[in-house]
């Protein structure tokens, strides 16, 4: 089932990422005081896909609105431990657009859904907060998070060059547009769109670093194997 970062308790919710980042990025996990810095951030959304005791076979067991989109669950047992999460993921939102910052999924739960399930789920939340936008940076090399955010609609809107330290790999950077595109003349100020996304996504760029320092990008921590 998906649980908002609300439903659960704060230090379940911190050890179970410490966790997840240890497992999955080695050195370059968050530290745990990294992570209580990303989840007490303003203006932060983070959902959490947590293991059903009733029916663990379903991977993604969240439930669905009436748009299709994945929703938290209304009550979440509070006898849930940082090892019944499977996945994690959040965004930032600033008003304008929603930047996804981490999306993790547990090694032995990969390939099972549940990674699209937490995007459904942060795609809808940042639309009903009236985002334009959805953005994210992920290593040119990472195939299968690729895909997974191609499936959703994201498109690159530019490379960051040596983004990820210290390999210093490129990381492409996506959108997702929540609004419909107008196509046509438009005003000068709309002509700096392009220009706007770069420098949006660089004051991103800039608030990941503070947050996780001498670690790879938020975004890194992305599905390594998740493509369904």
């Amino acid at each position: 089932m998906l649980a908002s970062l609300d439903e659960l308790d704060r230090e379940t919710a911190v050890a179970a990422v410490r966790a997840l980042e240890v497992e999955l990025f080695g050195r370059h996990a968050w530290s745990e005081a990294s992570i209580r810095q990303e989840l007490d951030a303003p203006a932060r959304t983070y959902v959490f896909d947590v293991a059903d005791a009733a029916n663990d076979a379903d991977a993604t067991g969240g439930d669905a609105d009436a748009a299709g989109n994945a929703v938290a669950n209304d009550r979440v047992d509070e006898t849930i431990r940082p090892d019944d999460v499977r996945g994690f993921a959040g965004y930032w939102y600033d008003g304008d657009d929603a930047e996804i910052m981490d999306v993790g999924v547990g090694k032995a739960y990969q390939r099972q859904g549940i990674a699209a399930a937490m995007m459904t789920w942060l795609i809808g939340h940042a639309r009903s907060q009236g985002a334009r936008r959805v953005l994210l940076e992920v290593r040119v090399d990472n195939d299968p998070a690729i895909a997974l955010y191609r499936r959703f609609g994201f498109e690159n809107i530019g490379l960051r060059k040596r983004y990820y330290q210290p390999e210093g790999i490129d990381a492409h950077v996506m959108a997702l547009d929540l609004e419909p595109r107008i196509v046509g003349f438009q005003s000068a100020g709309a002509d700096a769109g392009y220009e706007g996304n770069a420098a949006g996504a660089a004051r991103q760029a800039s608030v990941v670093a503070s947050a996780h320092v001498a670690a790879p990008n938020i975004n890194e921590h992305a599905i390594n194997e998740e493509t369904k």
